[in-house]
């Protein structure tokens, strides 16, 4: 399952230009109840009228990132056909093997995404109800009968993310559970020892227990196991032919690029963190896949391809989560600051960042992952990819200090140090 030789990323910045097919959307993006278009996307409904991306731009934040203490980092951009790749520094700090776009690697909490379409799919075939509660599904799972499907995918269900306490201590606690095969009930176990963050519906608060509980409901109603059920609707009939879902083994498959862990101790060398279980996370951040795998995945999204136009607008049903953010069901949406919209999920697991987002058409995407993880600078730098890609020379440039990416998708309401 080598990818093709075309598109071969040269490292260090050179960039390789190849042409793919991309597929236009064709779904409108309402706000509920308003029925005027999300923020940002009026002047930029298609790809024609988005600005010009900014190669240069988009290269120099990758640099940044691997300043700032990435090893390595990548970005894909894919503009309605035209393919442009782009890598800095190493996929392996022992053997210095150059970083490329063809290696595999861990996308975190995109996995979300998989899991919130797999369950929108079943809610098309008629076996899930969005606004059923959980425990229809899941007798017994959960305290409180008032937490729906919808409110889980969305992050609304008020359940405590486990992994606040789990990775409170960044290195300790993800050498307590490298190797560690947790069931899907011990990690909702460990979120109901804590009262829930908020009433079921109400503000959108980021919690990994919300997409264990996804997984335990796709696995309820298909009655076989998520990875399954991922390779059967998703990955196959997009012809994903690097993703996978990889649990409970520890080891990538094929050609793949090292993680490497930030040490909450300042100067403290990155930890080797390649090699896990990612067992704390399961449905809500195992998955493996590629830059190219990502970007054919968005654009089928967003493109209607996977769900229901209907489906489609429950994942557009926009919530506040953040300033220039919001939420749906699986998907999140950011305003960039040249007014642009853009629709993904973003992806922190140990040693590894992502981002990956498309426009509202599915015209143009941007996959951009860098190689280590629990550092505010490099999640910063790379969040500078989508402005790069997308507003262009339209970016602001600012020159005082520039926003700063403070949380990540691992621990959310835990603040990073560096």
């Amino acid at each position: 399952m080598t990818p093709a030789a075309a598109g071969r990323t040269l490292a260090l910045g050179v960039l390789a230009l190849s042409l793919l097919a991309a597929p236009p959307a064709r779904a409108a993006d309402p706000r509920p109840g308003t029925g005027r278009p999300a923020a940002g996307t009026t002047a930029a409904g298609s790809a024609g009228a988005l600005p010009a991306s900014d190669p240069g731009a988009l290269l120099a934040a990758l640099r940044t990132a691997r300043a700032q203490g990435a090893p390595g980092a990548m970005a894909r951009l894919d503009d309605d056909g035209t393919v442009r790749t782009t890598s800095v520094g190493v996929a392996d700090r022992a053997g210095r093997r150059p970083l490329s776009n063809e290696d595999r690697f861990r996308v975190g909490s995109v996995t979300k995404t998989f899991s919130a379409v797999v369950l929108l799919q079943l809610a098309d075939e008629g076996r899930l109800k969005l606004d059923e509660p959980v425990d229809t599904y899941l007798p017994g799972l959960l305290p409180d009968d008032r937490i729906t499907v919808r409110h889980v995918l969305g992050h609304r269900s008020g359940l405590y993310d486990y992994t606040n306490d789990m990775f409170a201590r960044t290195v300790p606690g993800f050498e307590a559970v490298r190797t560690k095969v947790f069931t899907y009930r011990q990690l909702v176990d460990l979120s109901l020892r804590h009262p829930r963050t908020n009433a079921p519906g109400a503000a959108y608060v980021y919690s990994n227990t919300n997409f264990v509980v996804a997984g335990m409901l796709i696995e309820k109603l298909t009655g076989g196991p998520v990875a399954a059920a991922y390779e059967r609707r998703i990955i196959a009939p997009l012809g994903l032919r690097d993703t996978f879902y990889v649990h409970p083994g520890t080891s990538l498959p094929g050609r793949y690029a090292r993680g490497y862990l930030t040490p909450d101790d300042a100067g403290a060398p990155l930890v080797d963190a390649t090699r896990q279980t990612v067992s704390w996370a399961q449905s809500a951040g195992a998955m493996v896949s590629t830059t190219r795998d990502l970007s054919t995945f968005f654009k089928a999204v967003v493109g209607g391809r996977l769900t229901s136009a209907k489906s489609l607008a429950q994942m557009r049903s926009w919530r506040p989560a953040g300033t220039d953010q919001a939420y749906g069901l699986g998907l999140r949406r950011r305003e960039l600051p040249c007014g642009v919209a853009v629709f993904g999920h973003t992806g922190a697991v140990q040693g590894y960042y992502t981002y990956a987002f498309t426009s509202q058409d599915g015209r143009r995407t941007l996959t951009a992952a860098a190689t280590t993880s629990n550092n505010s600078a490099v999640l910063t730098a790379l969040a500078r990819t989508l402005d790069a890609a997308f507003c262009g020379k339209r970016a602001p440039r600012t020159r005082g200090a520039a926003p700063v990416e403070r949380f990540e998708d691992v621990a959310p309401q835990t603040p990073l140090t560096r």
